[in-house]
């Protein structure tokens, strides 16, 4: 065991290194994935009267719950399908199965060390949200309870194993550019980035409670921005992990019947 931590350690080091090589283009991706976000708090303000609420957000809450969407997603969800799927389809990914760390621990650590490094460069970002938006934070009220931590957490590894298991269909499918994209459109609806899920259609919001998007990015907001009691928590957290373990499983299945199907096409 203590092999196989020196091993990730090394490989997160390297990954960590490789993504700080590009940090000018990291930036880039992140401004252009959390724009619509860092603007969503004023097109709500601008739609309220003064003092007033929409949905039970006052403008307060609302630039709470986008400021720390914000900074949670950044941690938690994941894009790394775009890159392994050009792998798989360039034959690079063949490296990886001759390898003695497997292709799912190297590309978890590879996600991981992403996450952090995007994180790390989002902060500066989030301090001028906060100087920006700071005149409407002077009456927050937040939980930081261990739920919230542990809802993060479980939330990077569903958005991460979910990923994962879709990225196996590259072992069957030549293009899978379009079902990754299409992937987006619940993905940004049912996890909350977009608008808060109370704010959809009852229909959309009970939908969300079944799907795996909600408790990426939702669930661990909703209860810093206390619109979930954490007394409650416990089963929505018991949900993270039961969305897990059904990821694994389908990615350990495609995995098995997909590398029958792997081709290779660009080597």
């Amino acid at each position: 065991m203590r092999g196989k931590l020196k091993i990730w350690k090394a490989l997160f080091s390297i990954w960590l290194q490789d993504g700080l090589a590009y940090r000018a283009s990291a930036v880039i991706w992140i401004l252009s994935d959390t724009i619509p976000a860092m603007i969503m708090p004023a097109v709500f303000i601008a739609g309220m009267a003064q003092g007033g609420q929409i949905g039970g957000f006052d403008a307060s809450q609302f630039v709470t719950y986008y400021l720390v969407m914000l900074l949670f997603a950044n941690f938690i969800t994941s894009h790394l399908m775009w890159d392994m799927a050009y792998e798989i389809k360039e034959g690079i990914f063949t490296n990886h199965l001759l390898r003695p760390v497997s292709y799912f621990q190297s590309t978890t650590i590879r996600n991981l060390a992403w996450r952090v490094m995007r994180t790390m460069l989002f902060i500066p970002i989030f301090g001028l949200l906060l100087l920006f938006y700071g005149k409407y934070l002077t009456n927050v009220h937040v939980y930081l309870g261990w739920e919230v931590w542990v809802a993060v957490v479980l939330g990077h590894i569903v958005s991460w194993c979910f990923v994962f298991m879709m990225t196996m269909l590259a072992l069957f499918f030549t293009e899978v550019q379009s079902i990754f994209a299409l992937y987006y459109f619940p993905m940004l609806f049912l996890s909350g980035q977009l608008f808060p899920i109370h704010l959809l259609p009852e229909w959309a919001s009970k939908a969300a409670m079944f799907l795996p998007f909600y408790y990426t990015t939702g669930l661990p907001v909703e209860l810093v921005v206390q619109r979930i009691n954490p007394a409650t928590a416990h089963s929505l957290l018991a949900v993270q992990l039961l969305w897990i373990v059904v990821s694994l499983l389908g990615a350990r299945l495609l995995w098995k019947y997909g590398l029958r199907h792997y081709t290779a096409v660009g080597m």
